[in-house]
Formats: C-alpha cells, sequence, structure tokens
C-alpha cells in the first residue's frame, strides 16, 4: 500500500507527490553540484574554501563570524578558513569600523577575477550540458532557476 503522507519535522503531513518531488530535487540538485564541482578553476581551493569567497562576492564583506553563520561552519573553523585564503592572497583582514576587537574580510582582484574565470567555465559547462534540452524544457529553466535561487536563500 503506497504511502499516502510523510510526517514533516514540524508535523505536517507532505502529500506523496510532493515528497516525491522532493526526493528528486534534493537527488538532481547533488548529482548536477558534484559535476559542476569538477569544473574549477583553481583546484588548490576546497569547496568551503570558493563558497566563502562566493559568498564575499555576493555580500561585499562580512566578519569572520558573519561567514560563519553564512556558511554553517563553527568560528575556529571560518578562523582557519580565512587564514588560508589571506595566505593564498584572496582574501584581506581590515579593521572593523565600529569594534576594535573584531576584524572585516574583503575578497582581492584576485579572487574576484579567480570566481569569475570560474564562473564563465562553470557557466559554458551548464550550458553545453543544457543545449540538449528543448525549447519546452528550457521555459521549464527558467521558470524554476528564481524559485531553485529562492530556496538557496531560505
Amino acid at each position: 500500500m503506497p504511502e499516502l503522507s510523510r510526517p514533516q519535522p514540524d508535523g505536517r503531513e507532505v502529500p506523496p507527490d510532493d515528497a516525491a518531488a522532493v526526493n528528486a530535487l534534493r537527488s538532481a540538485v547533488m548529482r548536477l553540484s558534484r559535476r559542476l564541482k569538477h569544473q574549477r578553476v583553481d583546484e588548490s581551493l576546497s569547496p568551503t574554501e570558493m563558497s566563502v569567497l562566493g559568498t564575499l562576492a555576493r555580500c561585499g564583506h562580512a566578519t569572520p563570524g558573519e561567514l560563519a553563520r553564512k556558511e554553517h561552519v563553527q568560528p575556529p573553523s571560518m578562523t582557519r578558513i580565512v587564514a588560508m585564503l589571506e595566505a593564498k592572497g584572496l582574501v584581506r583582514l581590515e579593521p572593523h569600523p565600529d569594534d576594535r576587537r573584531q576584524k572585516v574580510v574583503t575578497q582581492t582582484e584576485q579572487a574576484e577575477a579567480m570566481l569569475e574565470e570560474s564562473r564563465r567555465k562553470r557557466n559554458a559547462w551548464l550550458a553545453e550540458l543544457a543545449s540538449g534540452l528543448d525549447e519546452d524544457e528550457w521555459a521549464k529553466v527558467r521558470a524554476a532557476a528564481p524559485v531553485l535561487e529562492k530556496l538557496a536563500q531560505l
């Protein structure tokens, strides 16, 4: 007998069709993400380091504590990541304007150029992969992109 619903952590029930869609979305996003990770420009950076640089590109600058929260890592781990990025010349630490105990992390021009090249390479790879889609599928991708972006920000 098929399962009619699946309870969520908050106690709500998810209809079977929605549960199947969530499962398919998770699986597809994970596979696509793994494949995109292989399209890197600088193999010396870890995925976490690249993610931190991407976060800095979006928000401009942040304290290590803010970066830790945004990246869902512990503050001591972020301190190590920032130190490695600084040693590679990809970020710089500057005094916090309001709190002398804190530092503000900003990306360097070298990081901006590397991220731009990485985006270009990944976008080209994804565009080539998507060239096999028909117009109806492309329309669905265009419609889904903002929704997926919203999910990524939640």
